[in-house]
Parts: C-alpha cells; sequence; structure tokens
C-alpha cells in the first residue's frame, strides 16, 4: 500500500498528525520544485530537517516523478504537461521503482501541495500508474479521512459524466477520456501559454 497526502495550508503539526494517524514513516516528495513563499515550512531542506526530527524519512522524487519536465517533448501543442509521454520516460519509471522498492522497508505518503488528489499530479499522473501495477493506492484528505483511489476514479468519472456505460465502452476506456480530460484542465502548463 502506498499513500498520496498534499500539504495544503495544513500547519506542519497538522501534516504530521495525519501522517502520524495512517502511521506513515517516510515521504516521497514528489513536487517537481519543492519551495513554496506562501508555506516555506514546506521548502525542500527544512522540511526535510523537520520530518526526521519527527521519525519521518525523506526521499526527493520531483525529479522523476513531479508533474513539471524541461523537455519540450513533453507538452503538448497547448503547452501542457502531456501526463502519459511523462509516464513513459526512464526517469518516471526509475521513480516508479524506487517506490516500489522503499514500499519493502517503509510505508511511504507521496507528497504534493494540492489538497484534492483530483487536481494534482500525484492522482491524476502517478497514483494510476501505481495503481496498474498491482500496488494499492489511497489518498489521505485534508480531514483525515482515506480515499482508496478506485473511489477517487469513481468521483473522476462522475465529473465528466462517464460513470455509466452508454456507449459500450469499458470503464478502462471511461477511465482513460476522464484522465485525459482532467489532465488538459489541471496539468502544468507552460508559463505565457495559458488562456485568456
Amino acid at each position: 500500500m502506498i499513500f498520496t497526502v498534499g500539504h495544503s495550508n495544513h500547519a506542519p503539526e497538522r501534516l504530521l498528525d495525519l501522517l502520524a494517524c495512517h502511521q506513515v514513516t517516510a515521504i516521497a516528495d514528489v513536487r517537481s520544485q519543492p519551495y513554496s513563499r506562501r508555506f516555506p515550512a514546506y521548502n525542500r531542506e527544512p522540511f526535510k530537517a523537520w520530518l526526521r526530527e519527527n521519525g519521518i524519512a525523506y526521499v526527493f522524487l520531483g525529479q522523476e516523478l513531479g508533474g513539471r519536465s524541461s523537455d519540450p517533448a513533453l507538452f503538448d501543442e497547448s503547452g501542457r504537461v502531456d501526463y502519459k509521454r511523462l509516464a513513459e520516460t526512464t526517469d518516471f519509471q526509475r521513480g516508479i521503482e524506487r517506490l516500489r522498492q522503499g514500499m519493502e522497508v517503509y510505508r511511504i505518503a507521496l507528497l504534493c501541495a494540492e489538497k484534492e488528489p483530483l487536481e494534482c499530479h500525484r492522482g491524476l499522473l502517478v497514483a494510476p500508474c501505481l495503481a496498474d501495477l498491482g500496488v494499492e493506492v489511497v489518498h489521505i484528505l485534508a480531514d483525515g479521512s482515506l480515499e482508496p483511489h478506485r473511489q477517487m476514479e469513481q468521483r473522476l468519472l462522475a465529473r465528466y459524466r462517464l460513470d455509466d456505460d452508454l456507449f459500450g465502452e469499458s470503464r478502462r476506456q471511461r477511465l482513460e477520456r476522464a484522465y485525459r480530460k482532467r489532465a488538459s484542465e489541471a496539468a502544468y502548463r507552460l508559463p505565457g501559454t495559458e488562456k485568456s
């Protein structure tokens, strides 16, 4: 099992409570840029030190599993990151393998900034890849409750009214469409390419 969590605007102590409540022993930071002007306690180095002081291991996997890229080939024609292309890169696959190895030793939570997994690449990119490999993914929500990834996918299908099979599509096909649609709205977009 692997968890995901967003630090959102939580005080660090609240995040620690969320992690402790679910016996998380390691954070895999999947933010591409692990810094925040609004929430400096979550800047990479102080955050890493603070977690270690509180008995939680930390690994930065933003280069491998982050939702942004410096490779122009990983952006679509509108300037948005293409999650499908990103997931096929060697770096991304290496990051997934590091998580799978780490799960043998730690109870891991993927950490990003967004509170809601449907707003974040951890729920729209990393979690589906892990689930496809048979890993049970569970999202820690802001109130401390748990949402299995399959339940998040049901919310995703409902968001686009794809929760019913009206046209003979499999659930998998409907999910692929819903993930593409949500990624087209939520994935990182290059500065200057935003819609007006």
